[in-house]
């Protein structure tokens, strides 16, 4: 986009040029011609009228080619006065005003700085606080990581359970291992507080809170016990009867 717009600036610069040479000589040649027509002998030859123009014009060259080198030669002297490494400002580098402002702009960035990195309950959204032993962890990612250790567990257990669909429900994902959690006294399993915080992690606008995301991470340990413990189950069934 910007080399573009420097490219049609730079276009519009020789056109401007070209063009105001053009009309500069279509003039000359005009006043010039005019002269011919209104003098006696209807020539240049001791045309007093063309020597005026034509003089008149050659100066008009020279003064813009002396304004334009003078021009190029003030642009390259100005920057070859901007130093081109890093150079802390002092005070007779600028106004005082400026110094003073630079100076106090400095120390409330600092100071701003200072107390956000100190401030105790300072925390993003969906992030663990600083200092808690959920620091760095983002809810929602980490609770849907703990779809396909559910999932593998799951496959391990029972293995002909379904293939794990992008946008399915977990109470339906899951539905074959329901019997095998336990109830509370809702009669509900950890498998429908999963369900429900997965679906929050999933489509809502905002962000899981702590205590949400410790309910789902909560639930899903529970998921993952009672299947390790199945799977564990199953292998000491097959030891036992292979040994027999």
């Amino acid at each position: 986009m910007l080399s573009s717009v420097k490219h049609l600036l730079q276009v519009s610069y020789v056109l401007l040029v070209l063009g105001t040479i053009c009309a500069a000589l279509l003039s000359c040649v005009a006043l010039l011609s005019q002269a011919v027509r209104t003098s006696p002998t209807r020539t240049f030859d001791k045309n007093f009228n063309s020597l005026v123009i034509g003089a008149s014009y050659i100066v008009l060259v020279i003064a813009s080619l002396i304004l334009c080198a003078k021009r190029t030669l003030d642009v390259r002297l100005r920057l070859s006065r901007i130093s081109r490494t890093h150079k802390t400002i002092a005070r007779g580098d600028v106004p005082d005003s400026v110094h003073k402002f630079l100076t106090e702009e400095y120390a409330r960035t600092c100071l701003i700085a200072f107390q956000s990195t100190q401030a105790a309950d300072a925390f993003h959204e969906g992030w663990g606080k600083p200092g808690s032993q959920y620091e760095g962890i983002r809810f929602r990612r980490a609770l849907l990581d703990t779809i396909p250790k559910i999932d593998l567990l799951a496959h391990l257990v029972i293995p002909t359970h379904p293939t794990l669909k992008p946008h399915s429900r977990m109470m339906h994902h899951f539905r074959f291992i329901i019997p095998l959690l336990p109830l509370n006294e809702d009669e509900l399993t950890p498998l429908h507080y999963y369900d429900s915080v997965i679906q929050l992690a999933r489509i809502s606008h905002r962000e899981p809170t702590e205590d949400e995301f410790e309910l789902g991470i909560e639930s899903a340990e529970n998921i993952i016990q009672v299947l390790d413990e199945c799977r564990l189950e199953m292998l000491e069934d097959s030891s036992t009867q292979l040994n027999e």
